[in-house]
């Protein structure tokens, strides 16, 4: 015979594993922004460069953006691959991101 569910049991668990996906996604969302050097930018700007990122509708400009983050993550896993230490890194990462986030949004 079967063992009967408990369905409340298992709906507060399906809630709080949400919750900590939400969470965990919050704070990776927060460092790719301060990774990308983003965080120079003041609130508006970073709201205005986000939301024509996603009303844009052009696929080409998006696959253009898209191959370029790919860029960015493949330089970081090399850099850190390398043995480069984290201050030096991130200080390049930040400085770097924040001047390829500007190069971009000037042609976006």
């Amino acid at each position: 015979m079967r063992k009967p569910r408990d369905i409340d049991a298992e709906l507060k668990a399906l809630q709080e594993k949400a919750k900590a996906l939400k969470a965990r996604q919050r704070t990776q969302l927060g460092e790719l922004v301060i990774a990308t050097g983003a965080d120079t930018l003041d609130m508006e700007t970073l709201a205005g460069l986000l939301l024509n990122a996603v009303d844009e509708k052009h696929s080409d400009k998006r696959e253009g953006w898209r191959r370029r983050g790919a860029e960015f993550f493949q330089r970081r896993a090399r850099r850190n691959a390398n043995g480069a230490g984290d201050t030096a890194s991130g200080a390049d990462g930040n400085t770097g991101g924040a001047a390829s986030l500007g190069g971009g949004a000037e042609t976006g």
